[in-house]
C-alpha cells in the first residue's frame, strides 16, 4: 500500500472532527467541547414533513385509494344484494300471505259445502230407512194376507162355432122379399135366407154386402166377411 503524506494541519482538523477520545479521562476539564455545528432550523424538519406529506398525498394516498376501491365496491355490492334480497323476500312473503289467505278461504268454503253434503246424506239416509221400514211392513202384511187367486174359466165354445169359422161368405142377393146369403163350407155351396137356422142353434141374423152375422141362442155372435171365390 503506498505511503501517504498528511500535513499537521490536516491531521489536527481530522482530530478535531473526530473529537476527544472518551476512553481517556479528563479530570481537570482541560478538553474543550467540540465545536457545535450549525443546527439547521426547524424549517428544514417542517420542509421534510411537508415533503413527506406531499409525497404521501401524491403516491401513497393514490395507492391507498386504489387499494380501498375494491373493498368499497365489494361492500357496496353486498349492500345492494342485501337490499334486493330484502325486497324480494318482502314480495314473496306478501304473495305467500295472500296465497295463504286465499287457500284458507277456499278451505272454509269447502268445509261449508262438505257440511251441507253431509246433512243431505244424513237426510237421504233417514228417508231411505223410513222407506225400508214401510216396505218391510208392506211385505209382512202381504205375507199375512195372501191375495185370493181367482181362476176365470173360459166359457165353452158353442157347438159348431169352429166349423162355422171355416166357412167362407161368398156374397148376397135379394129377390123380392127374400134376402139370401151364399156360403162355401169347404165341401159344398149353401144358400140361406135371412133369419134361417144355419147349423145347430146358429141362425143367420143379418146380411150385408160385405159380411154376415150369425147368432147363437146363448147370445154369442159370429161375423163372417165376404171373400172371393177361388
Amino acid at each position: 500500500m503506498p505511503a501517504r503524506h498528511i500535513s499537521s494541519q490536516s491531521f489536527d482538523e481530522i482530530l478535531s472532527d473526530l473529537g476527544d477520545d472518551p476512553a481517556i479521562p479528563d479530570p481537570h476539564g482541560i478538553r474543550k467541547p467540540p465545536p457545535q455545528k450549525n443546527i439547521p432550523p426547524k424549517a428544514s424538519s417542517q420542509s421534510n414533513d411537508n415533503f413527506f406529506a406531499g409525497s404521501l398525498s401524491h403516491s401513497q394516498i393514490k395507492n391507498l385509494t386504489q387499494g380501498l376501491t375494491i373493498p368499497v365496491i365489494f361492500i357496496g355490492a353486498l349492500v345492494v344484494i342485501a337490499i334486493g334480497f330484502f325486497a324480494v323476500f318482502n314480495a314473496l312473503n306478501s304473495s305467500s300471505q295472500n296465497d295463504l289467505e286465499e287457500s284458507q278461504k277456499q278451505i272454509s268454503e269447502l268445509k261449508k259445502e262438505m257440511s251441507l253434503m253431509r246433512d243431505e246424506i244424513y237426510q237421504d239416509q233417514d228417508d231411505l230407512y223410513i222407506a225400508i221400514d214401510k216396505l218391510e211392513v208392506s211385505i209382512h202384511s202381504l205375507e199375512e194376507k195372501k191375495p185370493e187367486i181367482r181362476v176365470f174359466n173360459k166359457p165353452p165354445m158353442p157347438v159348431h162355432e169352429s166349423e162355422l169359422r171355416r166357412w167362407r161368405y161368398l156374397g148376397a142377393s135379394q129377390m123380392g122379399i127374400s134376402h139370401l146369403a151364399y156360403f162355401h163350407t169347404g165341401k159344398s155351396h149353401l144358400v140361406f135366407d135371412k133369419g134361417a137356422q144355419v147349423l145347430g142353434e146358429w141362425r143367420l141374423s143379418n146380411i150385408e154386402k160385405g159380411l154376415v152375422t150369425l147368432t147363437h141362442s146363448q147370445g154369442k155372435s159370429l161375423v163372417l166377411k165376404a171373400s172371393k171365390t177361388p
